[in-house]
């Protein structure tokens, strides 16, 4: 993974955050943790992140409410949504509103670096079609 990675994980459960925190350190990624959505709206306001590991339950504001404001007022971050209660309904809807992927706990090191990279991997990707477009627009 590219040592320049923003990488942001949103979830109440400290265990979950620096098991997160550890595997994408090893990654050489630069990561930030947060325990809820207000906290991560606010960050994410004055830090751009290029991937977002997102739990969906989380007291106060939920993890569909955080993608959405994420995916309106961020449109370039990735979203990768980590859930302890998936199901086909919320990963849909997940979907739909512009997360990248979708994965159920307990994700293991190899699911988070797989997911981040991936992530990573499809935002320099849109990055460089919309340069390309932009350049034959220009020509």
């Amino acid at each position: 993974m590219n040592a320049k990675a923003k990488i942001l994980v949103i979830d109440d459960e400290e265990v979950v955050r620096l098991s997160y925190l550890r595997t994408l350190a090893s990654e050489h990624c630069n990561v930030q943790t947060v325990t809820n959505g207000q906290d991560a709206i606010q960050l994410m306001g004055t830090h751009a992140f290029d991937v977002v590991l997102l739990d969906l339950r989380m007291p106060g504001m939920d993890g569909m409410s955080v993608l959405k404001i994420i995916k309106e007022r961020w449109p370039e971050s990735e979203v990768v949504i980590i859930t302890g209660y998936p199901g086909v309904d919320s990963a849909k809807q997940a979907v739909s509103l512009g997360a990248y992927d979708y994965l159920s706990k307990p994700a293991g090191p190899d699911d988070i670096i797989n997911a981040a990279n991936g992530a990573m991997m499809h935002k320099r990707w849109a990055i460089r079609c919309e340069q390309t477009m932009q350049a034959a627009t220009v020509h």
